[in-house]
């Protein structure tokens, strides 16, 4: 009778550790899942971890600990909405410390590289420092301008999808969710953020507001205006979605045919920019005591600044001129 009663509490023991066990998984694979979803991480963690870089999430972390002086610059004098607005746009999941952390190190660096090893004077050692420390800015613009690009490339065929979408019968909501698993990055992750937006409780008009202000486009803006009004007014949206797709390529047209025009004045202003470098570089293999001068005496100083600024004033507005937009 004994090693019964032992026999049941062992398996009565055995259960409820099993029960236990059971329960603790399931919570916290729910927990993960709702956690996933916050996050913007609909996928498996395989997935995950092969989740392109330009993907966002829905809560950003900002790692205090590091870059300290640069993150006190940046609540000092107010960037951080700017600039992170701006690192978002480029797809980059950087904070604005790490930003303004890299400006400094790359003056910092250049300065004494100029300054200690190279012998240049210090009033131009920290104007070339200077112009270096514009270094990660012209980095990140480039990956925004990269990055805004291939979103416009890709957008005419994301309306005609959401167009084709609704007319099959999908809601609006649906056809933007869709648009993740149907068109590569940037268009993937921002639609599906909207969506995640959306579906956490933002309103649509709200959501898509927002959208419009991580990707800077007009086409993006026109889009959003269209489906506000719509949603307003009333009317057949996936007709206006393909009139906007034709619209948006007709204008990638004309401005192909701008550019072809415009190629002449755009070598030319190269040309005329590389002319005084090419110079500068000649005299100084072949008469370096006339090039000391420039690095050796203050008005030579003054005359090579005025000089390289007036220069590139001639390069940005040869630049405006031949740039026409569409």
């Amino acid at each position: 009778m004994s090693s019964f009663i032992f026999v049941a509490l062992l398996i009565w023991a055995a259960a409820m550790v099993a029960w236990f066990m059971v329960s603790k998984y399931v919570k916290s694979s729910d927990l993960d899942r709702v956690k996933s979803r916050l996050l913007g991480n609909t996928k498996t963690k395989k997935k995950a971890e092969k989740k392109a870089p330009g993907e966002k999430s829905l809560i950003t972390r900002t790692d205090t600990s590091k870059n300290q002086f640069a993150q006190q610059l940046v609540e000092k004098y107010h960037l951080g909405p700017k600039m992170g607005e701006f690192l978002e746009q480029a797809g980059l999941p950087w904070a604005p410390a790490r930003l303004v952390h890299l400006t400094i190190m790359t003056v910092g660096i250049v300065f004494v590289v100029a300054w200690f090893f190279l012998s240049i004077p210090p009033a131009v050692s920290l104007l070339v420092a200077l112009a270096a420390g514009t270094g990660p800015y012209l980095f990140v613009l480039r990956k925004r301008k990269v990055r805004l690009h291939k979103f416009e490339e890709i957008f005419p065929e994301t309306l005609e999808f959401v167009s084709r979408s609704m007319r099959a019968g999908h809601a609006f909501s649906v056809s933007l969710e869709m648009i993740h698993r149907e068109f590569p990055e940037p268009v993937s992750s921002e639609f599906r953020r909207t969506f995640e937006e959306h579906n956490l409780g933002l309103p649509i008009e709200i959501a898509l507001q927002k959208l419009s202000k991580r990707v800077p486009l007009l086409d993006v803006q026109f889009f959003v205006s269209a489906v506000m009004l719509q949603k307003r007014t009333g009317g057949n949206l996936a007709e206006i979605l393909d009139k906007l797709a034709y619209v948006i390529r007709e204008r990638f047209k004309l401005r192909g045919r701008i550019r072809s025009v415009s190629a002449h004045g755009r070598m030319t202003a190269t040309a005329l920019s590389l002319i005084p470098v090419a110079v500068a570089v000649l005299m100084f293999y072949t008469n370096p005591d006339y090039i000391k001068f420039f690095f050796e005496d203050d008005v030579g100083h003054i005359m090579m600044g005025s000089s390289v600024a007036l220069q590139l004033i001639g390069y940005l507005i040869m630049r405006k001129i031949v740039n026409i937009e569409v």
